[in-house]
């Protein structure tokens, strides 16, 4: 009989003991270890947060690693530790950003021209200025570059998800009214009837949908 065997034997109830503490401590363990998952977790998203909110208010080279730590409540080389460089949370940034606004873009009705302007135009309300902002920095950001880019063929896509039903014709004809989609219902377009002539919202509204109905041919 083994040695272990034999205490158990001898002493039950030591062993019954023994084996709740165990038992006891591997929860512990496992409970610190969530918690510590759940906080790391936390952080992250804080840290990307206001990254997020700090490179949409403001130019990039005027957003310092030392302006998000402080203001995400962590250090420096915790956001360093995470990300790598400012470059790289930039890029994890965006790519959060991104995923909301497909998430918005996405409930635009298929086939429904008014209802896909009105969900176009909740989004420019919402992101268009952060958008054209970042936009005037491309050329001189690389990390702004690419999530331009990213942006586009968002873009492009939603136009030819929610327009498909216009955009069953020969190959060429497709490409083209695709193209005219694309340009009137560009963020430079809202821009120019909300900002530059000062429309209101529904008028702005109005204006677009009007724009995609003589692409379309819908009266």
């Amino acid at each position: 009989m083994s040695e272990a065997a034999l205490r158990t034997r001898i002493c039950p109830r030591l062993h019954i003991r023994v084996s709740a503490i165990n038992i006891n401590m591997a929860a512990r363990r496992r409970y610190t270890m969530t918690a510590r998952a759940a906080a790391a977790a936390a952080t992250h998203a804080r840290i990307l947060a206001t990254a997020t909110e700090l490179f949409l208010a403001r130019p990039y080279e005027q957003v310092s690693l030392e302006d998000v730590a402080k203001r995400a409540g962590v250090t420096v080389q915790t956001v360093l530790r995470r990300f790598g460089s400012k470059e790289g949370l930039v890029a994890a940034a965006a790519e959060i950003g991104l995923e909301q606004v497909r998430a918005q873009r996405n409930l635009a009705p298929i086939g429904d021209v008014a209802g896909a302007v009105h969900n176009l135009i909740d989004h420019y309300e919402e992101w268009g200025n952060r958008v054209l902002r970042m936009l005037a920095q491309e050329e001189q950001i690389p990390a702004f570059g690419k999530v331009a880019e990213a942006g586009r063929d968002l873009h492009r896509h939603w136009v030819a998800r929610t327009f498909a039903p216009w955009l069953r014709v020969p190959r060429a004809a497709r490409a083209r009214r695709l193209a005219q989609l694309i340009a009137v219902t560009d963020v430079h377009v809202w821009k120019l009837l909300r900002r530059d002539q000062g429309l209101p919202r529904s008028a702005t509204e109005t204006v677009l949908a009007e724009l995609v109905q003589l692409i379309t041919g819908v009266s």
